[in-house]
């Protein structure tokens, strides 16, 4: 060996002087072969690792290896060491390989590699050394792994590193890894390839890219461990290389190297010459590269940590160029992270650059401070502030390739070499969404967990310490306050302070128990050790806290009593083990005396002993308890003297036992001095100061006792506390508890008495008062789940112990306590709006508790298995329950007494567990999510109905699923947790997955909970409570909270959003940390609400969905009043007026000044105040003289003239107002021309308009006093009387009516439709109500009519074009003449007239309120103009609505729900209150009452009569006053109101296309007018015509009465299209027969029952949308086609799918009917004739016999179609219908040769006759009645053919394509529909 330790000092002199010592070893003999280059004295057994000099210290096997490595091993290995070459991996002997490792040649670096290869990374390695018992000892801080991954594989890296203290941590790199993962001894790092373009979902692991490029990996060893565990690093046991990758070498070095400085030839000595931290790559580690090329172009290094070496940033040279690459801002210290460097490449954020420039020494940037992890938005990079580099030549800036990723908190090696240039932006503008932490321990609800015996009181008295599971709690008795001790992973065993509160003691049960000592003071942990006990039972501190005595048991089973020395402890010693005894003897409890620090005593069965602790031994002495031994001693406590002194024999021990009997012992004389039992029933007259006999039958059972100086407390297990004097003569005082009681307690002045009972209850007797407190109550088994109520603050609680508690969430307190001996409560829920909850238990029952009078209200027992979730609607309409059978039954909960409404089986997961989360409903109560059919599906359901929307399976990727949640507000996504620790966001419509968030820990989050704000997302995962950033899309942060012994078993955010709950082993409250931020880039970001505001806001929404007003006032605002805009002043120099005119001439355009152009001035061709009118009640007259005259019309200017054309250059962009019309699109062509019948002899009357059209706006009117009431249906004028029904239809507008306007005496009603193909201005028609005709048509705007207005004398018409025409034109109602005409520049959304003065008016826009005078000269008017800006107050809100209230007053709606006043005398505005969440588009006032509707569905009525008070007042008016009588939702946006004059009742339309009956005084809401929202597919009617069913685009079939077209019944399907519709057959007669069959977008059918109302069946025949449908003629067989082109034929008893036939396979069906056939003569057999025809002009004709299961194909029908050039517009449907009057006779239609309807003669087998049409046909209806058939068409009219007469008539009335015509059986009604208008004609000819 003497050779080897000379060859290792030559080397270590090799590393440039380091200071090689003589080594100090043994001789250790060598495994290798000789000749070996350096000494093996690495490779040695487990008890000779090498360690480095100086390193680690304390325990044994440091000291050997300190030996057996020490300065030697850290030597020979300097500068470097070649690990394959020094362990010889070519002859396996020192190493190990496995599976497909084979020696190959690369072409890039022309020698030999490594090649890994396989399909199981464990199965396919290279190992070094070759057993696990053996370690390479090497000692280099860095690892330098030259390898390649192979292209589209995984690979895995693992390293063995051992530390200075003996621990052995794993640390693995991969790129299979998706995400950082950490524990005590294993560092999971993935490894991240990132090809050019970025992975889908943001997922940054992946394979190599098909070119992956060598890389030189150098891992600081030191810093990984530092960094990641806080541990010293000592040396690389093992090494493992897993497939599949290329590997040339590993090296380990104490030398950074830097791959890229070889190419220069910088030699070491050079390096430090120029005092470069680092040094240049050896050749032999180096690869190579082409003369003149950038090592980074061919090659990857990769360096992690990042920062973890200073190199090479350290030194610049002065004259070298500052680079591009900067970064700015501040950066917060953070954990060290992968860095890789390549080609030039900025894609995200590094702190470290390399350099590669031949001219060195060169600038490097220093980045001494860490990325902040949370900052940094991923995976879009801003561009502000940025560099980037993607067109420089390489140079030293050029190399930079940064590949730390920063993924919310995980830390990766992330390869981004083949990416694509990227910018950097300013890193120091980044800031954390979130703060650290988010959470803080607030308070806790339990006490106990492993055991109930230990609470303490504090020296003051004020505060008593007890532990809750795994924490410890300081409880404030007074305040109520609570702080803790967080630390400990188990539950506490058992708890010890000193005297002077300065160390706390506490032990934990998991074994070795594990004793933390606390500064009880400050709450940090003192000291943390193991201790020599299995279990510690008890702890006791001396007086001083010197001394801290345990009891416990060891492994074995015998008990241990240990003494500890504390008294260095806050000196920074340790903790020291004096003593250490096992004992034979049982022992209870342990105390030190208070007078005597080396004395103690014990007690246990049978035995009390003395204990002493001298000379470092613990001795013991057994007391004599002569007959009294077998007694089952439970407690003992010291007695002081009543003089206070603390001398031993002073003292009086006092011993109790489990019979009752208490014992007192003189521990001096070590002798028992009387023995005395407690009986539990003594008569008054006998004393109890005698000894008790032994044998006097059964005492008190005592648990516990504590002794002041003239009492004794006793604890017993019949629940009492008593009060004893020290003689024991009678009782002083007793309070009862629950339960037994485990321990009592003494406050240090003895006024006070603790006492714990066994189940949870905590609390003290106040001795002088009398009084006993309860502290703490607890669950004393695992809370399974939690449900929280807002107007109260309480929360119900479910658990294992059979009890169901409600809390107090302010003060923490139990306010009730449900508790049933035989059964087990599962799941619990509030009753949003009732003082009630329901509870489900483990024997399916499902219990609704009242809170007023605390019983049960109502019980349902349909489960058959335990309930294992509950979940009520917010607006509290339903309940569903699941259970563990898989069942899901839906409650109605809208009354008191819940009843049933629906049980499904087999819907939900059957093997899930009790989970909050099994079910979720969505904010909006629509949908209902679960788990189910089984664990690896989840479900989308209807929540009114149940039926199925969505199916998601979840069994592919994601393991199977465990929690759903919806997140709030309309967002539309369901969050999943899945068993493989992830939350994946689905999209709740399409199912596809949005995002995922992975759980650092490893256990699925059981529980999931996101906020209204949808800030934060908790999971319950294990034992901890996990917290996401949720709004960052990519790789959000979280956060970990532990605190919890237990699985955690629900989590929830408090009502107000303030704070966490999270359940478990007990109930935690946490406060949230993280305030709401508002944006100041963002001004329309929402405003932060206070906690109460919001709070409000939610009773609102639930009032408002129950039909019910508010009883909560607003409180407006007062708004001061608004200086004139300088934007309002005349440019300078003009002439002051602009030209008014009614007719606009364009002309050249006119050079504008840059300031004109830059809005410096007015742009609008109007004239504006010259001066700002004063405040206060000034006269009307005075404000008006400071209007400005504008010039007679007649005149343009040429600022004028370029308004408009500049206004017509473009096209307009829609304000964000609802208030606009929009006219629906139409594909139609509408026909120029239309030959009518002659008057009288129609043969078509339209008798009924079904619908109102809810795009319109304000196209509502209602007279009260004279009843007249009408409304607009496409291009319509429905007028109807609401008495009888009857209605009156006015016809004359070519396009759809937009709005309407009804003049002050009731006689006159405009309407204004907007412009199309066959008009080029929109038409205004001017009507005479009596008589109904069209007096005159107006037309002068190009687009649309926003509103109408009649002046009060009904002499003027003011029309307001949109926001594309922007033209407010005055109207004569005398000579209908246009008066004038303004062109706007800015959209204005609402125009009135004043009620007082017919001569001003006032419009509201988007920046300003607009008052309008006008002045008349003779025959000609013009308009003077005053504009006053939005108020300040409203923000960038919008003017959206107006109407006058008591004069002078103006109320104006806002688009953010504020409601202003305006003084009209003054121009200014005095009050302004929020009104609505929305955007108020209707507003109403009369006399005190106001109106308001929003587009959030909401109809308000508020009480204004104080606000002309409040003008006068001015600003210091108090506005309290102004409040909200009355609210009601409805089903859409409000667009049209009237009310009588006392607002007490009106009509109001909606969105929905509903008309609505209001009746303020009674609060009720009542449908008048109802129709579908969108397109109607199909009409059928019941074989009686008593009824008829339609169904539409939305998911709807409605039912409706034939006689008064009133909707009777209507089956909702959310997210699916109702496509077609069939009627049961009049062979189907009875009442309970009457069915209908509806076919849907998702391939399903459902059969819904008239007579209940409720879905019968549901069948999914199909696989795609279902277009016709029909039934057999004997009602029991299904016939249905799909857009495939397949029929299916399904049992209607059954529901089972017996036949499909593919015949039009490749077409849609887009007809099915069926007849009886009644002719024998067709030669096939058969009872039924039924067609189906197909999109591809083919018709099929069969007979069948469904009973016999037998259908044969009759004919075949093919027509020739013409190129899609001869069919414009929309192509026609091929539509085919058996002849009512010929049965054998089929009637065809559809896109052919020729417009015509063909009639083909089944017996004559040919087309027997052709009848022309104008058009193509759309639809197709013959009348069983007589022989009419009616045709639709594309052109909006219907054609009406006499087939016996040989006559057509055509109408016209629909807006849109005909495309659905129907006769009623009888004949005597047609049906037509297009889009969603459905006329209802009556045929008078038959």
């Amino acid at each position: 060996m003497a050779s080897a330790e000379a060859g290792s000092a030559s080397y270590s002199a090799m590393a440039g002087g380091s200071g090689a010592r003589e080594a100090r070893c043994r001789p250790v003999s060598r495994l290798g072969s000789p000749g070996s280059e350096v000494p093996a004295a690495s490779l040695t057994g487990l008890r000779a690792e090498a360690r480095p000099v100086g390193g680690g210290g304390g325990s044994r096997r440091t000291a050997q290896d300190r030996c057996s490595g020490g300065v030697l091993s850290a030597a020979w290995q300097h500068p470097f060491l070649n690990v394959f070459r020094h362990f010889r991996v070519d002859e396996w002997k020192r190493s190990s390989k496995e599976g497909d490792v084979a020696v190959v040649t690369d072409k890039v670096l022309k020698s030999a590699v490594y090649r890994i290869r396989g399909s199981v990374s464990a199965s396919n390695y290279i190992q070094l050394p070759r057993t696990s018992t053996q370690s390479l000892g090497l000692t280099g801080r860095y690892l330098y792994v030259l390898f390649r991954p192979l292209s589209s594989k995984h690979f895995v890296i693992h390293l063995d590193v051992a530390t200075e203290d003996g621990q052995v941590i794993r640390v693995s790199f991969s790129n299979l890894f998706k995400e950082f993962k950490s524990s005590a001894t294993w560092l999971q790092f993935p490894f991240v390839l990132e090809a050019k373009s970025p992975r889908r979902g943001g997922d940054l692991t992946g394979v190599p890219p098909p070119r992956a490029r060598w890389t030189c990996l150098q891992l600081d060893l030191r810093d990984v461990l530092m960094s990641y565990l806080s541990r010293h690093y000592s040396h690389l046991k093992s090494i493992r290389l897993c497939a599949s990758l290329l590997v040339r070498n590993l090296y380990t070095s104490d030398l950074c190297f830097d791959p890229a400085l070889i190419i220069v030839a910088v030699t070491v000595t050079e390096a430090r010459r120029a005092k470069l931290s680092v040094n240049p790559m050896p050749r032999e580690m180096a690869f190579p590269v082409p003369k003149g090329e950038s090592w980074h172009d061919h090659y990857i290094h990769i360096r992690f940590p990042s920062d973890g070496s200073k190199a090479p940033n350290e030194q610049v040279e002065k004259n070298c160029s500052r680079p591009e690459a900067v970064f700015l801002g501040h950066m917060s210290q953070r954990l060290p992270h992968p860095v890789v460097f390549g080609k030039p490449l900025l894609r995200s954020r590094s702190p470290v650059a390399q350099t590669s420039s031949p001219a060195l020494p060169c600038q490097v940037l220093s980045a001494s401070s860490r990325l902040p992890e949370v900052s940094l938005k991923y995976p879009e990079v801003s561009s502000v502030n940025a560099f980037s580099i993607r067109g420089q030549r390489p140079s030293a800036w050029d190399e930079v390739t940064d590949a730390h990723t920063v993924a919310g908190g995980k830390h990766v090696l992330a390869d981004k070499s083949s990416g694509v240039p990227m910018a950097l932006s300013d890193i120091g503008s980044c800031k954390p969404f979130l703060p650290d932490p988010v959470l803080r321990l607030k308070g806790v609800i339990g006490f106990g967990g492993h055991s109930t015996q230990w609470a303490l009181w504090t020296k003051d008295g004020v505060a008593v310490v007890y532990p809750c599971h795994a924490v410890i709690v300081v409880l404030q008795i007074d305040t109520g306050q609570q702080r803790f001790f967080l630390g400990h992973t188990d539950k506490v065993s058992a708890l010890a302070l000193n005297g002077s509160d300065t160390v706390l003691a506490s032990a934990q049960v998991q074994p070795p128990s594990m004793v933390r000592l606390w500064d009880f003071q400050t709450g940090g942990c003192l000291s943390l050790f193991r201790s020599p006990l299995h279990t510690i039972c008890s702890l006791s501190f001396s007086g001083s806290g010197a001394l801290l005595c345990g009891v416990g048991k060891d492994r074995h089973g015998r008990t241990v009593v240990v003494a500890w020395d504390t008294d260095q402890l806050g000196l920074g010693g340790e903790v020291v083990v004096l003593a250490k005894v096992h004992t034979d003897f049982d022992v209870q409890t342990f105390h030190i005396a208070f007078f005597d620090e080396t004395r103690m005593a014990s007690c246990g069965r049978g035995s009390v002993r003395l204990w002493r602790l001298w000379g470092g031994v613990l001795r013991s002495c057994a007391v004599d308890l002569g007959e009294y031994c077998s007694l089952e001693l439970t407690d003992l406590a010291f007695a002081q003297a009543p003089d206070g002194h603390c001398a031993p024999s002073a003292s009086v021990l006092f011993v109790c036992s489990r019979s009752g009997h208490i014992l007192e012992i003189d521990h001096q004389r070590m002798a028992v001095q009387h023995v005395r039992r407690l009986l539990p029933a003594q008569s008054p007259d006998v004393p109890l100061t005698e000894k008790q006999n032994f044998s006097m039958g059964p005492g008190i059972a005592i648990s516990s006792l504590s002794v002041s100086t003239t009492t004794c407390a006793v604890g017993s297990e019949d629940g009492y506390l008593r009060l004893w004097p020290l003689d024991f003569s009678s009782v002083l005082l007793e309070a009862e508890h629950d339960g037994p009681v485990s321990s009592v307690s003494f406050s240090p002045d003895g006024l006070r008495v603790l006492s714990t009972t066994t189940s949870g209850h905590l609390g003290f007797l106040d001795v002088p008062s009398r009084e006993y407190t309860v502290l703490a109550r607890s669950h004393m088994a695992p809370v399974l789940a939690l449900s929280t109520e807002l107007n109260r603050g309480q929360m119900a609680t479910v658990s294992l112990d059979h009890t169901v508690r409600i809390w107090d969430l302010a003060t923490l307190q139990q306010l009730y306590d449900f508790s049933s001996s035989e059964d087990t409560p599962c799941a619990v829920a509030f009753h949003p709006t009732m003082p009630s909850f329901f509870c489900g238990f483990r024997s399916g029952a499902v219990r609704s508790f009242s809170l007023e009078n605390s019983r049960v209200l109502v019980e349902h027992t349909r489960h058959r298995g335990a309930i294992t979730s509950l979940v009520i609607t917010p607006d509290g309409r339903f309940l569903f329950s699941s259970c563990s059978q898989g069942s899901l039954v839906q409650y109605s909960c809208a009354v008191s007494r819940c009843c049933v409404l629906r049980v499904a089986a087999n819907m939900v997961c059957q093997d899930g567990r009790p989970n909050p989360n099994i079910l979720a409903v969505s904010g909006d109560s629509c949908r209902l999510a679960f788990v189910g059919p089984s664990k690896c599906m989840v479900t989308i359901v209807e929540l009114a109905s149940l039926d199925e929307l969505l199916h998601v399976d979840v069994s592919t990727h994601l393991d199977w699923a465990v929690a759903v949640c919806f997140s709030p507000g309309n967002s539309g996504h369901l969050l999943v947790s899945t068993a493989s620790n992830k939350v994946v966001v689905l999209d709740a419509v399409s199912g596809h997955a949005i995002r995922e968030l992975s759980s650092v820990r490893s256990r699925a989050c059981s529980s999931l909970a996101l906020s209204e704000d949808a800030r934060l997302l908790l999971a319950a995962t294990g034992q901890t409570i996990t917290v996401w950033d949720y709004p960052t899309q990519v790789n959000p942060s979280c956060q970990v909270y532990i605190g919890h012994s237990e699985p955690v078993h629900a989590v929830a955010f408090t009502p107000d959003q303030l704070q966490v709950i999270s359940v478990g082993d007990a109930i935690f409250l946490w406060d949230i940390l993280a305030t709401p931020e508002r944006d100041g880039s963002d001004p329309e970001a929402p405003p932060v609400h206070e906690a109460d505001s919001s709070a409000g806001q939610r009773k609102d929404l639930a009032s408002g969905a129950s039909g019910l007003p508010r009883q909560q006032v607003p409180i407006p605002s007062p708004a001061s009043p608004s200086p004139l805009s300088t934007h309002d002043r005349l440019l300078e120099g003009s002439t002051g007026t602009f030209s008014i005119s009614d007719e606009e001439g364009l002309c050249e355009e006119n050079h504008i000044s840059e300031a004109f152009l830059q809005g410096q001035a007015p742009t609008l061709p109007v004239l504006v105040e010259k001066e700002a009118s004063g405040a206060g009640d000034a006269p009307r007259e005075a404000a008006k003289s400071s209007w400005t005259p504008a010039e007679l019309p007649g005149h343009h200017s040429q600022m004028s003239e370029w308004s408009l054309r500049s206004g017509k250059a473009g096209l307009p962009t829609r304000p964000d107002s609802y208030k606009h019309f929009t006219a629906r699109y139409k594909a139609c062509t509408r026909v120029k021309s239309v030959s009518f019948p002659p008057t009288g002899r129609e043969q078509l009357r339209l008798k009924a308009v079904v619908g109102y059209n809810g795009n319109g706006r304000a196209n509502m009117v209602w007279r009260p006093d004279t009843g007249f009431f009408a409304y607009t249906c496409g291009r319509l004028v429905v007028v109807e009387d609401l008495h009888s029904g009857t209605q009156r239809h006015w016809l004359g507008h070519s396009q759809e009516i937009s709005t309407l306007a009804l003049n002050q005496d009731g006689q006159i009603l405009a309407s204004a439709s907007c412009c199309g193909h066959t008009a080029a201005c929109c038409q205004i028609r001017i009507w005479d109500v009596p008589k109904g005709l069209c007096r005159q048509l107006l037309s002068h705007h190009d687009t649309a009519v926003q509103a109408l207005a009649f002046s009060p004398d009904d002499e003027f018409l003011v029309t307001l074009g949109d926001y594309a025409d922007r033209n407010l034109a005055l109207w004569s109602m005398a000579t209908y003449e246009l008066l004038s005409s303004t062109r706007l520049l800015e959209p204005v959304h609402g125009v009135a007239f004043n009620p007082w003065d017919a001569n001003e008016l006032i419009c509201v826009g988007t920046s300003a309120i607009t008052f309008w005078l006008l002045q008349h000269h003779g025959a000609d008017t013009s308009f003077q103009v005053h504009r006053e800006p939005v108020p300040e107050e409203l923000g960038a809100s919008e003017l959206t609505s107006l109407c006058y209230g008591a004069s002078p007053l103006l109320y104006c709606g806002s688009s953010s729900g504020q409601i202003c006043v305006w003084d009209t005398g003054t121009g200014h505005c005095f009050l302004a209150w929020e009104a609505d969440d929305g955007e108020i588009g209707v507003l109403l006032c009369s006399g005190s009452r106001l109106i308001s509707g929003s587009n959030t569905k909401r109809l308000r009525l508020w009480a204004v009569g104080v606000v002309p008070e409040l003008r006068r007042k001015g600003s210091s008016a108090r506005s309290s006053s102004v409040f909200m009588e009355r609210e009601l939702t409805l089903d859409g946006a409000v667009v049209s109101a009237s009310f009588d004059s006392g607002m007490d009742m009106g009509v109001v339309g909606t969105t929905a296309g509903t008309i609505w009956y209001i009746n303020w005084t009674e609060g009720t809401s009542t449908r008048l007018i109802s129709g579908h929202r969108t397109k109607v597919n199909e009409v059928v009617f019941s074989p009686s015509e008593s009824h008829c069913a339609t169904c539409g685009e939305d998911g709807s079939v409605r039912v409706w009465s034939l006689a008064s077209m009133e909707l009777v019944i209507q089956f909702q399907v959310l997210n699916q299209s109702c496509l077609c519709l069939s009627w049961t057959p009049p062979s189907c007669g009875l009442p309970e027969q009457q069915q209908v069959v509806a076919g849907y977008s998702d391939g399903t059918l459902r059969v819904f029952s008239i007579s209940r109302t409720a879905m019968e069946l549901k069948m999914h025949p199909h696989r795609t949308a279902l277009t016709a449908i029909a039934f057999s003629t004997d009602g029991q067989t299904i016939l249905s086609g799909d857009k495939d082109g397949l029929v299916a034929i399904s049992h209607l008893c059954s529901g089972m799918t017996f036949r499909v036939l593919s015949d039009h396979r490749g077409a849609p069906i887009s007809a099915i009917q069926s007849t009886s056939k009644e002719y024998g003569d067709l030669g096939i057999e058969g009872v039924e004739l039924w067609l189906a025809a197909s999109g591809d002009q083919r018709v099929s004709i069969w007979v069948s016999d469904w009973l016999q299961d037998r259908c044969e194909l009759l004919e075949w029908l093919s027509f020739p179609a013409p190129a899609l050039s001869e069919a414009p517009g929309l192509l026609p449907p091929s539509l085919a219908a058996f002849c009512p009057w010929d049965r054998a006779t089929l009637v065809c239609v559809g896109l052919g040769a020729h417009e015509e309807a063909v009639f083909y003669s089944l017996r004559q087998k040919q087309v027997v006759q052709k009848t022309p049409l104008p058009f193509f046909a759309m639809s197709l209806s013959l009348s069983p009645g007589a022989q009419l058939m009616v045709v639709g068409f594309a052109e909006c009219m219907l054609r009406l053919l006499d087939c016996a007469a040989g006559t057509a008539q055509d109408f016209e009335g629909h807006d849109d394509s005909v495309h659905l015509c129907r006769f009623t059986p009888s004949g005597r009604l047609l049906f037509t529909a297009a889009h969603n208008e459905i006329l209802v004609w009556e045929v008078t000819g038959s």
